[in-house]
């Protein structure tokens, strides 16, 4: 069983940053890709980046280019996202989840899903 463990979230400020981190259990982590998905209060859950297996590859929603970064540390067992100039609509419980499809931006991809952080970005 995976289990999926994200830290990191918080109060910031407008243009300020976070590091999100996702520890995983298990010895299957460096088989995987993984992704980190959102959901802000009376939306659906959205994609927000992906990451191949190996880290050499990457994908990300139009609306955080530029500004997060997905990577991932294969000897920790960990994935985590950097997020730089966050804005007040980046509020959302962020979610990272492993995939069975590569680094899909599509969610039905991802079957083992954490518990969530909680990230607000104050105006």
């Amino acid at each position: 069983q995976v289990q999926l463990v994200e830290s990191g979230g918080g109060l910031v400020q407008a243009g300020g940053s976070l590091r999100l981190s996702c520890a995983a259990s298990g010895r299957t982590f460096s088989s995987y890709a993984m992704g980190w998905c959102r959901q802000a209060p009376g939306k659906e859950r959205e994609f927000v980046a992906g990451i191949n297996w190996s880290g050499s590859s990457t994908a990300y929603a139009d609306f955080v280019k530029g500004r997060f970064t997905i990577s991932r540390n294969n000897a920790k067992n960990t994935v985590y996202l950097q997020m730089n100039s966050l804005k007040p609509e980046d509020t959302a419980v962020y979610y990272c989840a492993r995939s069975i499809n590569g680094y899909s931006n599509y969610l039905p991809d991802y079957n083992f899903w954490g518990q969530g952080t909680q990230v607000t970005v104050s105006s």
